[in-house]
């Protein structure tokens, strides 16, 4: 018996299990959870995080090491990427409803699919979480 997805994590939740300036009780107790279950994110969640990453060592606000130890991390996370089942119409759609960028219409999109609600601290998303009745991951 597998044990059930208890959410759907996107960036800013995940940023924030990989640097201390960034995290908070919210993104603690996600991570906390995670202890007994797994996430799910869209198959592209670790390139949106590398992103990060990859402009925080450009900044100078990140070593290259720590940022091959958060990748390193990140792969350990229990996290179940998930193949999106729309097509970009419908995930237009969805952003343009909800007034998202595309990729946290995929986030969206997964909730609807997965039924989880979402782990996110992006006020827009959060929204658009509670306004699609998916709602929003209290922990």
């Amino acid at each position: 018996m597998s044990l059930p997805g208890i959410f759907v994590v996107d960036c800013s939740v995940g940023v924030g299990w990989l640097f201390d300036e960034q995290a908070d009780d919210y993104t603690e107790a996600a991570l906390q959870a995670l202890t007994t279950s797994f996430a799910v994110a869209p198959r592209w969640w670790p390139i949106e995080v590398l992103n990060v990453l990859l402009a925080l060592e450009r900044r100078k606000r990140l070593a290259s090491g720590k940022a091959v130890e958060a990748l390193r991390l990140l792969q350990r996370l229990p996290i179940q990427l998930r193949e999106s089942q729309s097509s970009l119409f419908e995930l237009h759609a969805l952003a343009n409803r909800h007034g998202l960028t595309s990729y946290d219409a995929l986030y969206l999109e997964t909730a609807l699919a997965t039924g989880l609600p979402l782990a996110t601290r992006d006020k827009a998303l959060q929204l658009a979480a509670t306004e699609s009745d998916v709602g929003v991951w209290q922990g």
